[in-house]
């Protein structure tokens, strides 16, 4: 599967640093895209697979963390590094328990912008990857019969095909009949690929 191209984005309120940033930037192949405003980027922004968010701590309106705090609200887990020209220990110790993925102080060092940048957007690639991994799990388990989703659970629980047909009442034909479906469905080949589908 062919990748988007990773974009970065920058709010910051001071076009100097958003202009400085961009130049630390630009050797990544990434796109960059700039705001002046947390509003204008909350408006523009559409969530993809491969990005994140550079983000100025204290704004006029909207500063860093109120930004933070919109995108979970919105179910958004774009990673962002907040970034402050003030010491602001307790704000950057709120932000990452929240999930900020990094927090840095001005001035910022551009080696160190584009390694932490580097970092985010390989976060945000693994976060993708195991969102359509839970999806296309969820699509397989969802093709089960309530009766094969019993079993599927019984067996994961370590549970054998008689002990199976013994605390559902069925015999040990029908508990196999429905193991043999069941795992043609999911495309498992084996108990222990079973266990970690339902992990």
């Amino acid at each position: 599967m062919q990748m988007a191209c990773p974009i970065v984005y920058i709010i910051d309120d001071d076009d100097i640093i958003l202009w400085m940033f961009q130049e630390f930037l630009q050797g990544i192949g990434a796109e960059i895209r700039t705001f002046s405003s947390a509003r204008q980027f909350l408006d523009a922004y559409r969530p993809g697979p491969n990005e994140c968010l550079v983000c100025d701590l204290r704004m006029p309106e909207m500063g860093g963390l109120e930004v933070q705090r919109l995108l979970l609200e919105s179910g958004s887990h774009l990673p962002i590094i907040l970034v402050s020209g003030y010491p602001e220990v307790h704000s950057a110790v709120e932000a990452i328990k929240k999930g900020a993925f990094d927090f840095l102080e001005k001035p910022v060092n551009g080696g160190l912008l584009v390694e932490k940048v580097q970092s985010a957007l390989a976060r945000c690639r693994q976060m993708y990857a195991e969102k359509l991994a839970r999806q296309t799990r969820d699509a397989r388990l969802a093709l089960l019969t309530p009766k094969e989703r019993q079993i599927a659970e019984l067996v994961v629980d370590g549970k054998s095909s008689p002990k199976i047909a013994e605390t559902l009442d069925i015999s040990v034909r029908t508990v196999e009949n429905h193991r043999a479906r069941l795992m043609e469905k999911l495309h498992v080949e084996s108990t222990i690929e079973l266990v970690k589908l339902f992990l």
